[in-house]
């Protein structure tokens, strides 16, 4: 663990495993990128993890595992059993510690509902200036906090050592879908809100396992990207969610330049750097993963790509056994600048 010793985190009391963490997503970048997927071993097409068997679509396609899991949090903060995506809080619990333990990276998404409305994370009613400190919400705010830190202060392995986090909170800011998005707050509500949280978790909640990431979605320029950035003394690394939307000449451009963009802030902040969410709805090109995915963010510096979950028929981002690009997935796997588990395991 020597190479962790000089690793600042934004946290002061940042413990070893984070460090640990940030030096191992750090070291990723030298030898290629790890390959993601959102709820990985929670569900995937057709099946359900019920506690009882650990797999994963990706898995069953590539005969390996995801290097990073992604999983989240919504619905935690209301003292919910069960996320917003159906998940059981006690199960992913188990499968971030099975990730932990097998030499993956875990990283978690928050999609707090709306504190004014009650409706879900997509209800754009302003409130973040409602949560802030001397906001009437505030105290409402602390106390979905609280049900955050209990959490993330839960997540420790066999010998009791906490598992680190790269915690991903308020992403895609610069869109409008969210309550803390672009239109629904000002850019220094929205620096405020992370401060406040950062602060509110390290300090009245002794929360100190997580790296911080802040990521965006597509933006047009550097401006941009960093118009709701909150400070280098409250951030780890930096994201950017780019998904295929348009045609793919569209989604090649946007790669390019998103990511170059990204590179550059990350070189002047001396900071890792992810694609944090991305992918294709469907997978309908059948060698989307060499020729669109894997084309276009190879040498750019990356630490990883996630790819969104696999929710159902209608709704998915990774190949599952007979999926039409699981042939080109395999060829993916095998590339010697994609590592999945196996790779990253041996990433010390």
């Amino acid at each position: 663990m020597s190479s962790s010793e000089h690793i600042r985190l934004s946290d002061p009391q940042a413990d070893g495993s984070a460090k640990y963490l940030m030096s191992r997503v750090k070291e990723i970048s030298k030898v290629g990128y790890a390959f993601g997927h959102q709820d990985a071993t929670a569900y995937g097409m057709g099946w359900k993890n019920d506690g009882t068997r650990y797999k994963s679509d990706v898995n069953d396609v590539a005969g390996d595992f995801p290097a990073i899991y992604g999983f989240e949090l919504g619905h935690l903060e209301l003292g919910h059993a069960h996320n917003l995506d159906t998940v059981n809080f006690e199960m992913m619990a188990n499968l971030i510690k099975t990730a932990h333990e097998n030499g993956g990276i875990i990283t978690l998404s928050w999609h707090p509902n709306n504190p004014s409305t009650k409706k879900s994370a997509w209800d754009p009613t302003p409130t973040v200036a409602h949560i802030l400190e001397g906001g009437i919400l505030h105290p409402k705010y602390l106390g979905c906090l609280n049900k955050i830190a209990d959490f993330l202060k839960s997540l420790k392995t066999k010998s009791g050592e906490s598992i680190p986090i790269v915690f991903r909170p308020y992403h895609e800011m610069n869109g409008s879908w969210f309550w803390w998005g672009h239109k629904n707050c000002t850019p220094n509500e929205f620096k405020q809100l992370w401060r406040e949280t950062f602060h509110i978790l390290t300090r009245n909640f002794e929360v100190h396992n997580l790296i911080f990431c802040y990521a965006t979605d597509a933006i047009t320029d550097k401006k941009e990207y960093l118009q709701f950035y909150p400070g280098d003394d409250f951030v780890d690394m930096l994201g950017i969610d780019l998904y295929h939307k348009k045609t793919t000449e569209e989604y090649v451009e946007l790669l390019n330049d998103n990511l170059e963009i990204l590179a550059e802030v990350a070189k002047l902040k001396n900071m890792p750097y992810a694609l944090t969410e991305g992918g294709l709805e469907g997978v309908k090109i059948k060698d989307w993963w060499t020729a669109v995915l894997d084309k276009n963010i190879s040498n750019k510096g990356l630490s990883w790509v996630l790819v969104w979950r696999n929710a159902s028929p209608s709704h998915y981002f990774a190949p599952f056994e007979g999926q039409r690009s699981s042939l080109d997935f395999k060829k993916f796997k095998n590339l010697p600048h994609v590592l999945f588990l196996e790779e990253i395991a041996n990433i010390k």
